[in-house]
C-alpha cells in the first residue's frame, strides 16, 4: 500500500484509500498527517506528565489542536506544509522533554528524531494499519478521529478568545491513551468520554460565537447574486469573515458565502453590512464547477477543500488561512496581534467580472437554540394539538458520494405533519426543496453549521423539560444523520454520551468500525444504518 486512510465516508471501496485518496490527498501527504498524530502523541506524553506552570500550556494546547485540524479530511493537502508541522512537532516535543521527566519507558513516538529524508519511510511505519487488532485498530481510530473533531472546534473557539483548558487537556490525555494496552471496555470508555468532551467544546464554542455576534436569528438568505466583483468566503471559522468583511467595506466588492458559511448570514453582527450579499452555490462538493462561476477570488478559512481546484483556469484566485492548504494557493497567516491583511483578496476581486447567477430566490435559516426556544409555546402547541407528530433529526455532512440522493428522497417523502432539525453542510440535500410550513413553523428548521449540532441537543433537552419526560429518547425524534469527516464523528459521539439512542448513520457505516464495535454501538445504543428510503420512513416517521 502507498498509504491506508479509511476516516471519511467515501473510503475507496467501504475499506480504505491505499494508493491516493477519494477527497484527493495524495499517499505523502496521507502519511505525513500519520506521522503528525503519531509525533503528537509524543508530545502529550510530556505535556500530561508536566507539573503546574512547569510548561508554555497555552502554546502546547494550541499546537496538538491545530495540527489535528490540519489533519482533518479535506483541510490541508500542502504537502510542503506537513514537512514543516512535522518538524515543528519535533522541535516542541523535545523542547518539552528537556523540561518535564517522565517515569518509565517512554514510547518511540517521544524519542524519535529524523531527517526530513527520513520522514516518509517512518510514516509507513506508524499509520493506523502498525495496530494488527482489530478491534483495538477501531477503537483506537474511533477516538482518534473524535478528537480531530474536538479540536477543529476547540479551534475556532480560542480564536475568539474562548477557552476551555479542560477541552485540551483530555485531547492530549486521550492521545497518550491509545499507546496504552487497555481493555476493551476501558477503550470504549475513553470514546464516550471523547463525547463528553464533544458536549464541552461545542458548548464553548457556541458561547464564543453568540457572545460575540449575537444569537442568530431566523433570516431568509438571497442566493442570487448582485452587479459587484465579490469574494466568496468557504469553511467555518466566523471571525475571518467578520475582519473579510470590515476590509471590504467602501471598495466596491461584494461578500457571498459558501456551503458551511451560509449560517453566518443569521448572526445579527453581520446584517450590518450592505455588501455581504448572500449564499453562492450549494455544498462544498460541488466547488469545482461553482467556483468557476463565481468569477472571483474564493477564500479558505477551514476544510472543505476539493483539490482538484488547484489544477482549474482559475487556481490564482484560491486563497487558505488557519489549518487549511493547498498547494499553490496564497496561503494568509495572521499577524503578530493575531490580524489578518486580506488586501490581496480584494486586489484581485477588483480584476475579476461580477458572480454569473446560478440560481435566485431566497432560503431560510436561523432555527439555533435560543431562536427556537423563544418560540417553544408555539412549538408546543403544534406538538400537542397534532399538528406536529414527529421530529427527524437530519444533521451531518453532505458528500459527492451518489447515494446522498437518499437524503433529498427521504426528506421529500416525510408526513407534512414532520419537522426537519438540521445542521451542517448536509441540509444541502434539501434545504430548497419547497416543504412548506406548519401553522407558519417552516418544516426545515436550520440551526447552522456542523457545530450548532449543539443547538439541536438543546431543542430537544429544551422539549423533554416541557413535556416533563424522562429521557429525551422519549421524545417524538428520529435521528437520521449523514456522515462525512471527523466533525461529524464528534457530533455522534456527543450524542451517544448524552446518552441519544437509535441513531441512523449513512449513507454507510464508517469503515473503521469493525464488526465487533458495530455490535457494540447496535446493543449499547441501537445505533446503526439506514436502508431503503421507503423502508426508513416508515421506521422513522411512524
Amino acid at each position: 500500500m502507498n498509504m491506508f486512510c479509511y476516516q471519511c465516508q467515501e473510503a475507496a471501496k467501504g475499506t480504505g484509500c491505499e494508493v491516493v485518496g477519494v477527497c484527493g490527498k495524495t499517499a505523502e501527504v496521507a502519511n505525513l498527517q500519520d506521522l503528525i498524530v503519531w509525533l503528537l502523541k509524543g508530545v502529550s506524553v510530556y505535556s500530561t506528565a508536566a507539573k503546574e506552570g512547569q510548561i508554555d500550556e497555552d502554546k502546547v494546547n494550541h499546537f496538538v489542536a491545530k495540527m489535528l485540524f490540519v489533519t482533518i479530511t479535506n483541510a490541508n493537502f500542502d504537502e510542503a506544509k506537513h514537512v514543516e508541522y512535522v518538524k515543528d512537532a519535533i522541535i516542541l516535543r523535545d523542547e518539552l522533554s528537556k523540561q518535564v521527566t517522565v517515569e518509565g519507558e517512554l514510547p518511540e513516538c517521544a524519542t524519535w528524531i529524523g531527517q526530513v529524508s527520513e520522514f516518509a519511510a517512518k510514516s509507513k511505519e506508524v499509520g493506523v494499519m502498525s495496530e494488527e487488532n482489530e478491534d483495538v485498530r477501531s477503537l483506537r481510530e474511533l477516538l482518534i478521529y473524535g478528537l480531530k473533531g474536538a479540536a477543529a472546534y476547540y479551534i475556532h473557539a480560542t480564536n475568539l478568545d474562548k477557552d476551555d483548558t479542560s477541552v485540551a487537556k483530555f485531547i492530549q490525555e486521550a492521545l497518550v491513551s491509545t499507546l496504552k494496552p487497555l481493555s476493551v471496555d476501558e477503550m470504549v470508555k475513553w470514546v464516550l468520554d471523547c463525547g463528553k468532551a464533544g458536549v464541552d467544546v461545542m458548548a464553548l464554542l457556541d458561547g464564543a460565537n453568540t457572545s460575540e455576534y449575537g444569537n442568530p436569528e431566523i433570516t431568509e438568505v438571497n442566493i442570487g447574486v448582485g452587479d459587484k466583483p465579490g469574494i466568496l468566503i468557504s469553511g467555518h471559522d466566523l471571525k475571518d469573515l467578520k475582519i473579510l468583511l470590515e476590509q471590504t467595506k467602501g471598495t466596491g466588492v461584494d461578500v457571498y458565502t459558501h456551503c458551511e458559511m451560509l449560517p453566518a448570514h443569521y448572526y445579527p453582527a453581520f446584517k450590518q453590512y450592505d455588501h455581504f450579499v448572500g449564499n453562492y452555490g450549494g455544498a462544498w462538493h460541488a466547488q469545482v464547477k461553482e467556483f468557476e462561476a463565481f468569477n472571483g477570488p474564493v477564500l479558505f478559512t477551514t476544510n472543505c477543500i476539493v483539490p482538484a481546484i488547484a489544477k482549474t483556469s482559475y487556481a490564482d484566485r484560491i486563497y487558505t488561512t488557519n489549518a487549511a492548504g493547498l498547494t499553490g494557493a496564497t496561503h494568509i497567516d495572521e499577524d503578530a496581534n493575531g490580524g489578518k491583511d486580506f488586501s490581496a483578496i480584494i486586489e484581485k476581486a477588483k480584476t475579476c467580472a461580477s458572480p454569473k447567477e446560478i440560481e435566485n430566490g431566497k432560503i431560510i435559516g436561523g432555527f439555533a437554540h435560543n431562536q427556537v426556544i423563544s418560540l417553544a409555546d408555539k412549538v408546543i402547541d403544534a406538538v400537542k394539538g397534532g399538528a406536529i407528530k414527529k421530529f427527524v433529526v437530519m444533521a451531518g455532512c453532505d458528500g459527492k458520494h451518489s447515494g446522498r440522493d437518499y437524503y433529498t428522497d427521504f426528506a421529500a417523502g416525510l408526513p407534512q405533519d414532520t419537522v426537519i432539525l438540521t445542521a451542517g453542510c448536509a441540509k444541502f440535500r434539501y434545504n430548497k426543496l419547497n416543504l412548506g410550513d406548519i401553522g407558519g413553523i417552516p418544516r426545515v428548521l436550520d440551526a447552522g453549521q456542523c457545530n450548532d449540532s449543539f443547538s439541536l441537543v438543546k431543542i430537544a433537552l429544551a422539549l423533554q423539560e416541557a413535556f416533563e419526560l424522562d429521557s429525551v429518547n422519549d421524545l417524538p425524534i428520529a435521528y437520521n444523520i449523514a456522515w462525512y469527516e471527523q466533525k461529524a464523528v464528534i457530533v455522534l459521539l456527543a450524542l451517544l454520551h448524552l446518552g441519544v439512542k437509535d441513531i441512523h448513520l449513512g449513507p454507510s457505516l464508517p469503515a473503521f468500525l469493525s464488526p465487533n464495535v458495530v455490535n457494540v454501538l447496535v446493543e449499547t445504543f441501537g445505533s446503526g444504518g439506514i436502508g431503503t428510503v421507503e423502508g426508513d420512513l416508515e421506521k422513522m416517521s411512524g
